[in-house]
């Protein structure tokens, strides 16, 4: 793990100034990723400690969330393929599916950071519809909410991963 998070290496090369935030906080998601999850057994990334949702869970929605959003700051709705990975996310996690998740979380973050380098700043104030209700938002805020909620359920992973670990060294120790 580098010393330092994503938001203290410097600006992302071709990211618009007022979008560097977004792609330091999508860059921190996927390293964090990486290392929260290393090592999990298909026990721990399926387990749900007290109800709450899975490592799986939390990975799966990590790539979704920002696909989902990045989907509306373009102005486009859902396809009928979102709306299916949305169904999915809960789903158990096969032991051979772990490299496919985590290298869908690469993928949507790499693209993610190219659609920020394309984006015209003088648009990010532009009125976005999101979701069936077409709730009122921007292309800035449907951009900083994907990167924040996957944020948000980098640490919901970080709580869950370290309990499934707990919960299996206790178990070895009995």
């Amino acid at each position: 793990m580098p010393n330092t998070e994503w938001w203290q290496r410097g600006p992302i090369e071709g990211v618009p100034a007022v979008l560097q935030p977004v792609a330091h906080i999508l860059l921190q998601v996927r390293e964090s990723v990486g290392e929260l999850v290393q090592n999990l057994t298909p026990d721990q990334w399926n387990a749900r400690p007290a109800g709450v949702a899975s490592a799986a869970f939390h990975v799966r929605h990590i790539s979704g969330v920002i696909d989902r959003l990045f989907t509306y700051a373009r102005g486009e709705a859902l396809s009928d393929a979102q709306f299916e990975a949305l169904r999915l996310e809960g789903s158990e996690l096969a032991e051979p599916d772990v490299a496919a998740v985590l290298a869908a979380v690469d993928a949507r973050v790499d693209s993610a950071i190219t659609e920020l380098r394309q984006i015209d700043p003088a648009t990010l104030g532009e009125f976005r519809a999101v979701g069936r209700a077409k709730l009122p938002s921007t292309v800035i805020g449907c951009l900083v909410h994907g990167a924040e909620h996957a944020m948000r359920h980098v640490g919901q992973l970080s709580v869950t991963a370290r309990i499934v670990r707990s919960a299996a060294v206790r178990k070895q120790s009995s």
